[in-house]
């Protein structure tokens, strides 16, 4: 009840006047691009922009050069220490920490405070996930098992959680809200698992030296916050730091943002009393010029903003920061800098491309749904009772759609002879898983079934 009031304080004045700020001419500009980055497909669509430009790209005149591009080696020379990488490496292997730093505070985020707080509820969609894993990477196995692209098996087993909330939001509120929480929390588990495997089958050597050292950085980096630091600039110098030390161990270095995701706090610093206190005390102050030469009255400002940023729990705090970054800059470049293969299967191993489609289309729905039925079989987990079985093998369909991370664990499991047959098998299966799902999904919002009226309600608007 006191948050509400605030609210409406902070949102009117005692001359009834709308407390908002002052309108600038960018404001046209500013205003709709605010609301388009908030749309869900938003970041699918550009996303998909970039994968067909870098098609297009490709297979056009300007196709050497473009593929070049990302050759070029970027880096620095310190005496007779070499530090350098690819553009291409760069992107894969230090932006996309990024990528799993947000998805590890989502699943942190989810764990304590959201769906997957609730056990057997969580439990369907980790069920669902592994079936999403190891299905996939059981028929791709029997199809490459002792063939050329056989250490490719991880390939197949994440899904892409842009394009599948962006394939959702195409159906707008025929799809319940339990699909989506579904839907989203299979694909931050099962990215979580790609993450493992990345980390577990597909590293260098290992220097225990450096692996001890990064031990060490991720427990300094536990002490700041426990001891107060807030600053996120020290927090992201000493995470860069923490990020040579496990790119040096042998380990995947995007790891590093997987484990700092985990550890990011979920426990605010203000609390809902002590923010009232402080807005009071600013809400307190009549209209005038007294901010101005007054340095008590200029620190109770510092205060109530450094108490609005806090009353967010880090966690939160990082996901509203990162999300806008990593939907429109990380994972366009990734995708620009990934997905640019010639569209012929000359030279290419047809049976590599083969596997991965088959994993995809075949083995994700299978897996999920096969996992999920037994996990409620077996009274581990609950299953909605306005998503119906349809919904769940769409879904499954939608879970097809591997892009990001499959990309990315082919780079790793991949010569550069086979990257792009690898590469031709998920693109094409995740164009079919799309189709298929959706048109699943449709069947079944329009489905005559004995939940469809629950589902109906949940999805008008509150």
């Amino acid at each position: 009840m006191r948050i509400k009031k605030l609210t409406k304080w902070l949102v009117a004045d005692t001359r009834g006047h709308s407390a908002q700020l002052p309108q600038s001419p960018i404001d046209w500009l500013s205003h709709p691009l605010g609301r388009f980055f908030k749309i869900e497909a938003a970041a699918g669509l550009v996303l998909l922009f970039f994968t067909l430009l870098a098609l297009y790209l490709a297979n056009s005149p300007l196709g050497p050069d473009f593929m070049e591009l990302w050759s070029t080696s970027i880096g620095i020379n310190l005496g007779d220490v070499e530090f350098k990488r690819s553009l291409h490496d760069w992107i894969n292997d230090a932006v996309m920490t990024l990528f799993f730093f947000l998805i590890a505070l989502e699943l942190k985020r989810e764990l304590v405070l959201g769906e997957l707080r609730k056990p057997r509820l969580a439990m369907l969609s980790v069920s669902a996930a592994l079936g999403g894993m190891i299905v996939p990477a059981g028929f791709y196995l029997f199809l490459q098992s002792g063939e050329i692209g056989q250490q490719g098996w991880g390939t197949v087993m994440a899904t892409d959680t842009a394009f599948v909330i962006g394939c959702l939001a195409l159906l707008g509120r025929r799809i319940p809200k339990s699909l989506r929480v579904f839907m989203l929390s299979l694909a931050i588990v099962d990215d979580l698992g790609a993450i493992i495997v990345v980390a577990l089958g597909y590293g260098k050597q290992l220097d225990l030296v450096y692996i001890v050292i990064a031990l060490i950085g991720f427990v300094m980096i536990k002490v700041m916050s426990m001891i107060g630091i807030r600053s996120t600039a020290l927090f992201f110098i000493g995470g860069s730091l923490v990020w040579l030390m496990v790119d040096a161990s042998g380990i995947h270095p995007t790891v590093t943002g997987v484990v700092l995701g985990l550890m990011t706090p979920t426990i605010k610093w203000v609390s809902d009393d002590r923010l009232q206190i402080i807005m009071d005390s600013v809400v307190a102050y009549p209209p005038g010029d007294l901010w101005t030469d007054n340095n008590v009255n200029r620190k109770v400002l510092k205060t109530a903003e450094a108490a609005v940023r806090e009353a967010l729990s880090p966690v939160e705090r990082l996901e509203f920061v990162l999300h806008p970054w990593v939907g429109f800059v990380v994972m366009p470049l990734f995708a620009f800098s990934n997905a640019g293969i010639p569209l012929t299967m000359a030279d290419l191993p047809a049976s590599i491309s083969t596997a991965v489609f088959i994993g995809f289309v075949l083995g994700k729905p299978i897996g999920v749904c096969l996992f999920s039925w037994l996990a409620v079989r077996l009274k581990v987990a609950v299953l909605p009772p306005d998503l119906p079985w349809l919904m769940i093998a769409g879904g499954g369909m939608l879970a097809g759609i591997g892009f990001t991370m499959a990309m990315f664990i082919a780079n790793l499991a991949f010569s550069a002879e086979h990257i792009n047959a690898a590469k031709l098998g998920i693109l094409s299966a995740s164009v079919v898983s799309a189709l298929i799902g959706l048109t699943v999904l449709w069947v079944a919002t329009r489905c005559e079934n004995p939940t469809r009226d629950d589902f109906n309600e949940q999805a008008k608007p509150n």
